[in-house]
């Protein structure tokens, strides 16, 4: 087996950035926000899906 928690950490984390990005396609927000937010979520996964939660396009607006 010898995944170890690296690889289980990088799972979640890559399983959290396809939710992310999933969420931001059914956004209503403009598509070059959308672009934008897919880019920062492809380029940093932790950070960028980290600052996706706490930033990112909500029904109440966001970036």
């Amino acid at each position: 087996m010898g995944m170890g928690y690296g690889g289980i950490f990088g799972i979640l984390i890559l399983i959290g950035d396809i939710w992310a990005i999933l969420n931001i396609f059914q956004s209503s927000v403009a598509t070059a926000q959308k672009l934008i937010w897919i880019v920062v979520v492809v380029l940093l996964p932790l950070l960028g899906l980290i600052l996706w939660f706490f930033l990112g396009p909500r029904a109440r607006g966001g970036l």
